[in-house]
């Protein structure tokens, strides 16, 4: 029999980013190759029904793309002009939806980096940050990205929407343990694990 953990508060937006701000991220190693990525957990309050709710998009269908038609959050590789990593992810947030961190919300903290070591992936090392967006701003996709949808953080979170899973990529199958479910939208791969480390943070 499964035993689950205890459910969070996830409806207080000020103690998921003080969990945020007080948690010490651990970094990947930089032994060569690599290169950096980033990407935002864009939270922000649902003014009707109350709680906290998390950002993701749809990727595009891109020959070339290792996530290609996934299920991701905003974020992307980062360019030369970057300062850091924490401006990669302001960046590719706001090249991918149009929102701007800075001007919209704050950039509150990153989590631990992730290295996958895997020949199915490019040596990218990611690291992601928690974000909050303050109100509705208007999302404005890139021809990059093909959707978006916003996930209430008690059902993302919620251990009776993850099962283990059959989904596809790059012309193969494979079984992922603990793929979210969520309004007929499948949640895997780095991004089911970056979620999972989020929830250990702020729980």
């Amino acid at each position: 029999m499964r035993v689950t953990a205890p459910m969070p508060d996830l409806r207080n937006l000020a103690r998921i980013t003080a969990a945020v701000r007080a948690y010490p991220p651990v970094p990947a190693e930089r032994d060569e190759p690599f290169w950096e990525a980033a990407v935002a957990l864009v939270l922000r309050e649902r003014e009707a029904q109350g709680g906290v709710e998390l950002l993701f998009i749809t990727r595009a269908i891109r020959e070339g793309d290792p996530w290609s038609g996934q299920v991701a959050l905003p974020g992307g590789r980062r360019d030369e002009g970057d300062v850091d990593l924490a401006d990669t992810a302001v960046r590719e947030t706001r090249e991918e939806t149009g929102l701007d961190i800075r001007l919209h919300g704050e950039l509150v903290g990153p989590l631990d980096d992730l290295r996958p070591r895997t020949p199915m992936l490019p040596p990218v090392i990611v690291r992601p940050y928690v974000a909050t967006i303050v109100g509705a701003p208007p999302v404005v996709l890139s021809d990059e990205v093909a959707g978006h949808f916003w996930v209430p953080l008690d059902a993302l979170l919620d251990p009776a929407n993850r099962r283990r899973t059959r989904v596809r990529t790059r012309g193969a199958f494979w079984m992922w343990r603990d793929a979210i479910h969520y309004d007929g939208q499948v949640i895997w791969g780095l991004t089911e694990i970056i979620v999972r480390n989020f929830h250990e943070v702020v729980r």
